[in-house]
């Protein structure tokens, strides 16, 4: 397995310029200065990216220099020459040494993020596009950092008690994050359409997280049901939904009551009551995970979701929602370091593009 900065030409050649750039230095200032124990960056270079052969390969090369300038130098047999001969063969044997474990780790690191990722899929099933008179928008970002894979999660399903849906983030990343996730949606598919009230369905989910979890294990999360003309938020210490108006309006819907993220009901006051928001025809409400409003450009500026909303006004919902995407992920002007989540519900008949 070759590691990613490998495929990158530069470093490809960066050992052989090493090597050449200490030959032609070595030839010019002659044998007095001693440039050869130089040609031991030569394999150094060639293991932070490379494998074992190649490394193997700019060592032999690094000897092969060091030999024939210590013939053209007359220091062939020297004490000298002999350490740095030692040096190049010992250097070499220890990149390649740490080549095969840097390998070895890149290969353990793919594993898991391939089980991850599939396990992450499998659990994040798609959403419906329209659940009774409410279209549904999403859009999911991995982070492209190294523990890419994180706990965001998301759920919409239509009970006998109306539009119920989960948006929740994991604290934590990998497998232990995708596993708390895989409890808590598990938790939720069940309960919303058992219980007939949302904080009995945040006390199942805490029941669960309780029993599966660590003391320090968290998930905050909005938990949401949809009636006729309303729509009620319960808000786990999650980031405050935008309510797009009909109007073009556009504000935070803040909790009225401060709720601690779910695993944590034992440190606090009692669950934070449901409250209810009018959600009308032509309106539109976005509910987003804290990857996007964390998200920083290269001078550390954070994503300004609230001033950036109004490209969610037009055109369809899942057209509006890429459109926000791509906002999101030009501000940041490469791969995310979070994930994140985004669903956009828009009620009544959705716009055509224009």
């Amino acid at each position: 397995m070759r590691s990613p900065l490998g495929s990158h030409p530069t470093l490809q050649a960066l050992p052989f310029v090493v090597i050449a750039a200490v030959t032609l230095i070595d030839l010019s200032a002659g044998p007095s200065l001693g440039f050869l124990p130089l040609l031991t960056l030569g394999p150094t270079f060639a293991c932070v990216y490379g494998s074992v052969r190649r490394t193997l390969v700019v060592g032999l090369i690094a000897l092969a220099a060091c030999l024939a300038l210590a013939s053209y130098n007359d220091l062939l047999g020297r004490w000298q020459n002999n350490l740095t001969i030692t040096t190049i063969i010992g250097v070499t044997g220890a990149s390649m040494l740490a080549a095969r474990l840097r390998l070895r780790r890149e290969r353990e690191l793919a594993n898991v993020r391939l089980v991850a990722e599939v396990a992450q899929r499998v659990l994040l099933r798609p959403v419906p596009r329209r659940a009774g008179d409410v279209s549904v928008a999403l859009s999911y970002t991995s982070a492209m950092a190294e523990a890419r894979i994180g706990g965001d999660l998301y759920e919409i399903v239509t009970t006998p008690y109306g539009v119920r849906l989960l948006i929740g983030d994991v604290q934590g990343k990998g497998l232990e994050a995708v596993e708390t996730a895989a409890w808590v949606l598990g938790a939720f598919r069940e309960a919303a359409y058992d219980e007939a009230d949302l904080s009995a369905i945040s006390a199942r989910l805490e029941a669960t997280l309780v029993r599966h979890l660590s003391e320090e294990a968290f998930v905050t999360a909005i938990i949401a049901e949809i009636d006729e003309t309303t729509i009620h938020l319960l808000n786990h210490g999650h980031p405050s939904p935008l309510l797009i108006c009909g109007n073009g309006r556009i504000h935070k819907v803040e909790p009225q009551e401060e709720g601690l993220a779910l695993g944590l009901a034992s440190l606090g006051p009692a669950d934070p009551k449901p409250q209810r928001v009018s959600f009308v025809d032509g309106d539109r409400i976005l509910l987003y995970t804290d990857g996007v409003i964390e998200a920083r450009d290269s001078d550390g500026v954070f994503y300004a979701l609230e001033e950036r909303a109004e490209v969610l006004l037009s055109n369809d919902p899942q057209t509006a929602l890429d459109e926000l995407r791509a906002d999101l992920v030009a501000h940041v002007g490469g791969p995310l370091l979070d994930d994140a989540a985004m669903l956009l519900l828009h009620r009544g008949r959705s716009p055509r593009g224009g």
